[in-house]
Parts: C-alpha cells; sequence; structure tokens
C-alpha cells in the first residue's frame, strides 16, 4: 500500500447518496478557554455568555458557551466528510439548538444526506445534509440543514437522481427548545447593557448597529483552528492563488459571529439563540474587509406561555466595507447589494417587562 493511500481526500458529489449517515471523526470537550478565545476572536458581549453570576441570575447552572460557538464545534466535525471538496456553503434552514453545552461537555456530530443534485455545468453539484451535534450524555444539542456545492471527482460520471428536500421557512415557536431552568423573571437588564426589552421591538423595525470590525487574516484564521474546520480555502494561501478569487477567503460562519457580535449594539438583550431558520452567504469575505450589520425584526411570538420571556425572529445582514445607514438589500433587479455579504435568519429569546 502507498503512502498516498493513506491520506484522505475528503468526499466528492459521486460519494454522497441520499439516507448516507456519517458519523464525523474528533469528539471535542469543550472548555472556559475555549469561550474566551471566542470571545478573543470575536468581542461577543451577550451577558448570559460572559459571567456565571449573570447566568445563576436566570436560572442557569452557570455561564453556558455562546450559541454560535456550539454551532461552529458541530461544523467543524462536519467539514472533513461534507465540504472538504466544496465551492462553496449555500445555505442553512431548519436549525435548533435543544440544549445549552457548558465547558466539560463533549460534543460529537453526523450527518445524514437528505439531498443531491448534479449542476448542468457537469464539474458540481449540491448535497443537503442534515447534521446533528450530541454531548457526552448522548442528548442532542443541535441540529440543522445546510446545503453546500460540491465538485465532481470525474465530470464524466453520471448525474444522480435528483432530490431536492423540502424545507421550513422558519422554525415554529412550538419548537423552540428553552433551557431548563430558565427564569428571565430575574433578567438584569443594567448589567445586560440596554433597557430594550421584548415589548420594546415592533415587527418591521430596523437597526443599525453602527460599528464596524475589521477581519485580520490572523484572526480568521485562528478562529477556524478553534472549530477544528479543516476546509483548505480558509488556510492554503499558496493553494489559494491559482483558484477562482486568487486568495483565502473567511470562513462564513466566522462572518455569523461577527455580525452577531455586532448586533449587540441595538440588540444587546436578544441573549439566546434558539433557531436558525435560514442564512446564505451572497459574497465572499476577505482578510482587510470590514464588516458592519443591521437587523430587521421579522417576527414576535408571545405563545411560549411564559411572562418573563418571549421569541424574536430576526433577519440580521451583514455588508464589508459598507456602513449600513442606508439598510443596503436587495435592488429593485433582485441583485444583492454587491457590498452585502450575509443574509442570515434566526430566532432569539429577549426578556420580557414584568
Amino acid at each position: 500500500m502507498s503512502a498516498a493511500s493513506k491520506t484522505a481526500t475528503g468526499n466528492f458529489f459521486e460519494d454522497f447518496h441520499v439516507g448516507r449517515v456519517i458519523h464525523h471523526a474528533t469528539p471535542r470537550t469543550v472548555t472556559s478557554a475555549d469561550a474566551g478565545l471566542y470571545t478573543a476572536l470575536t468581542g461577543s458581549r451577550f451577558a448570559v455568555f460572559s459571567a456565571d453570576s449573570f447566568a445563576y441570575n436566570v436560572g442557569l447552572p452557570g455561564a453556558p458557551l455562546d450559541d454560535m460557538l456550539v454551532f461552529h464545534m458541530v461544523f467543524g466535525r462536519t467539514v472533513p466528510d461534507i465540504s472538504l471538496n466544496a465551492v462553496a456553503n449555500l445555505g442553512y434552514a431548519g436549525g435548533r439548538f435543544h440544549k445549552p453545552v457548558y465547558p466539560g461537555d463533549t460534543l460529537t456530530a453526523t450527518s445524514e444526506v437528505i439531498g443531491i443534485k448534479e449542476n448542468s455545468n457537469g464539474r458540481t453539484g449540491v448535497v443537503y445534509v442534515r447534521s446533528e451535534g450530541r454531548n457526552q450524555d448522548n442528548e442532542r444539542v443541535l441540529d440543522y440543514v445546510r446545503w453546500v456545492m460540491v465538485n465532481k471527482r470525474d465530470p464524466a460520471s453520471p448525474a444522480p437522481e435528483t432530490v431536492v428536500p423540502e424545507l421550513p421557512e422558519a422554525v415554529g415557536a412550538d419548537r423552540l427548545h428553552l433551557p431548563p431552568g430558565l427564569d428571565a423573571a430575574r433578567y438584569d437588564t443594567a448589567l445586560a447593557g440596554s433597557p430594550h426589552v421584548w415589548e420594546d421591538y415592533a415587527v418591521g423595525e430596523r437597526i443599525d448597529h453602527v460599528d464596524g470590525m475589521t477581519i485580520e487574516d490572523a484572526e480568521h484564521q485562528m478562529a477556524t483552528r478553534l472549530y477544528q474546520n479543516t476546509a483548505r480555502v480558509h488556510f492554503d494561501g499558496h493553494a489559494q492563488k491559482d483558484h477562482r478569487f486568487g486568495k483565502r477567503i473567511v470562513y462564513g460562519g466566522h462572518v455569523i459571529s461577527l455580525a452577531r457580535a455586532l448586533s449587540f449594539n441595538g440588540l444587546a438583550n436578544a441573549f439566546k439563540v434558539v433557531a436558525i431558520n435560514g442564512g446564505q452567504h451572497t459574497n465572499p469575505v476577505f482578510g482587510g474587509d470590514t464588516l458592519y450589520a443591521w437587523s430587521e425584526v421579522v417576527n414576535k411570538e408571545e405563545e411560549l406561555g411564559r411572562p418573563d420571556v418571549g421569541s424574536v425572529r430576526l433577519r440580521t445582514v451583514a455588508t464589508k466595507d459598507h456602513p449600513c445607514a442606508d439598510f443596503p438589500d436587495t435592488g429593485d433587479d433582485g441583485k444583492a447589494h454587491p457590498a452585502k455579504v450575509l443574509d442570515f435568519d434566526y430566532t432569539v429569546l429577549m426578556p420580557r417587562r414584568a
């Protein structure tokens, strides 16, 4: 057996079929050091993830890991098997956070292929997977669907039967999971950084988050390594010189995290992500780009049957090198604004006014 046969080249489009289940390698025990490094790399300031004392006051046993950090840790397990040979990660849907993750928990991930479609160029295809992360007690902490464009190994190989799954527009309020023990009656808005709670937001309202954040190459690569995401397009600058953009691109999940961190200014009390309804990376991001963000209140729900907390469906748009005072979005021609890099639809929990 040659040495080359011992190395993994990742799955190509031909290697996927509907119903295939992949158990991903490398369990990951997450620690408070991971949480601290995530803060250093994103600047996220949401209080419930930042202080044990704040978390105690809302009924939790301590500060959980940031929800998006959990997402990236699970996502990172899947990359070597799902998207090592990807052209682009195209979108997300139907994501739910089931149980909080705390320092000391160990995460594993599995994925099931639920759809497949070859592109008309015959060189690539789209693969739909439902991935889930579980903790050391085999409790589900997260599941979501994503679809990714993957290169074919052999463009001459026959196209598979097309299967495109039906995906929900959004996760309904009756399918949201609240953290066990959560009691937002003692939520301290002064310590959280904003007096604005669930009742203060109106459907259709738009918020310019004002601040910008420049992405440094070293930081986005460190973040992606933290998640053990091995996609070559984020790391191998030498190889990327000969590819479409001529340089490394920033992991789209890191863009989501930075947009979420920027949204603190205006949404400081959106303290818990409970669902990922959808999302698209509309343009690539590179080291040196400066991100800005704005959000729209899409919907509000009080069907949670609780007086202390409500859910808010948000749409956060991120741009590069373009402040968001004009709320850049989609033009009359249906095309995204050229500076738009992310369109992310998600649901959060907010405390209600007593």
